[in-house]
């Protein structure tokens, strides 16, 4: 199936620094609670996250990833997440997040 660029258009991928994270135990496969700051206009949202692999919560305080801002929101377990953090698999499957190369304002949108 192929996507055109209007398609591409629709998704609304931000960057956003992680300000919260903390240990999801009631998640089925082991994750992270997250909230990330978007800055002025989006605010800050709530994620969780798979990637307890590669991080941990207090590596990822700081950090700065991207992620899809305009999908409904999903509840997870006990936690509704509004956001969606992009990660990619490494050799073993395992979640390694998506970010800037440098440190960029926060609530940029990728193009």
């Amino acid at each position: 199936m192929s996507a055109t660029f209007e398609d591409f258009q629709k998704l609304d991928i931000r960057v956003g620094r992680i300000v919260e994270a903390e240990p999801f135990p009631e998640a089925r496969k082991p994750a992270f609670k997250l909230r990330v700051d978007f800055g002025e206009g989006i605010g800050v949202k709530r994620s969780s996250a798979q990637i307890t692999a590669h991080y941990t919560p207090e590596g990822l305080i700081g950090r700065q990833v991207l992620a899809v801002v305009n999908f409904p929101p999903r509840q997870i377990g006990k936690v509704l997440s509004e956001v969606l953090v992009l990660g990619v698999p490494d050799d073993d499957g395992e979640v390694v997040l998506i970010g800037p190369g440098h440190e960029v304002p926060l609530g940029g949108r990728l193009y």
